[in-house]
């Protein structure tokens, strides 16, 4: 094994064990938690690797350098999650690599999903995230908490695409602890709303990243997000 790939064997099996260890600190089993490996900044060469060593769920937002991407590395096993804005003009395109769409985040890009994957693939819908902008940050895209229930009530009626759950972002430039209180404000308003809505599922929640995942794990995550610290030393 090379010394890049040994590397990257190395820097995924020491954050699957961080991983595993934060789930069991909050009583959880470490299955409960899927690493999302955001290989938006590597190249396909690199990206195959890391695959190669172990890591099948990986997170693109690019979608102009996630579909060669994809192509490229067809012959893997791969689960792709689109984890940042998506354009509607871009999702033809894309939905039929995806495994899980994160960041719906607004009831017309919700149609645009349903309508265009009836096109696609009438009998596989997509699963989806809706995205929360539980910061408040303006900069941040995602739906408004007091404005998520009105999105559950309209993915209720959509048969081609399919609500799995929230994401969120932590805020621009917060330490963990505070990260950790916008996490507990998606989980809190997630429960809240699967009280509420019995009939949709609301299992998911995709919030941390290298910084923060940890604490993410504590209040619930289920998916986390984590690309930097998969490329410590790594020569890009």
């Amino acid at each position: 094994m090379c010394d890049r790939k040994q590397r990257l064997k190395s820097n995924l099996e020491q954050v699957q064990q961080r991983i595993a260890a934060a789930a069991e600190a909050s009583g959880r089993a470490p299955g409960d938690v899927t690493l999302v490996a955001v290989t938006k900044y590597v190249d396909a060469d690199i990206t195959r690797e890391l695959v190669e060593v172990g890591a099948h769920a990986l997170g693109e937002n690019r979608p102009q350098t996630f579909w060669p991407k994809a192509e490229a590395l067809a012959d893997l096993d791969i689960q792709w999650h689109q984890i940042g804005h998506l354009q509607r003009n871009k999702l033809r395109r894309t939905l039929p690599y995806l495994s899980l769409l994160h960041s719906v985040d607004s009831v017309r890009l919700m149609d645009a999903v349903d309508r265009i994957q009836e096109e696609l693939d009438p009998d596989h819908p997509m699963p989806f995230l809706l995205e929360v902008n539980i910061s408040g940050d303006e900069a941040k895209h995602g739906l408004k908490p007091d404005d998520v229930a009105a999105a559950i009530e309209a993915a209720a009626a959509r048969k081609h695409a399919r609500l799995r759950g929230l994401m969120c972002m932590a805020g621009y430039g917060t330490t963990p602890d505070e990260a950790r209180r916008d996490f507990a404000a998606l989980r809190e308003l997630r429960d809240q709303l699967q009280a509420r809505y019995p009939a949709q599922e609301l299992a998911e929640l995709s919030m941390g990243m290298s910084g923060d995942f940890e604490q993410a794990i504590a209040e619930g995550a289920t998916l986390v997000r984590v690309g930097s610290l998969l490329f410590e030393g790594i020569q890009q």
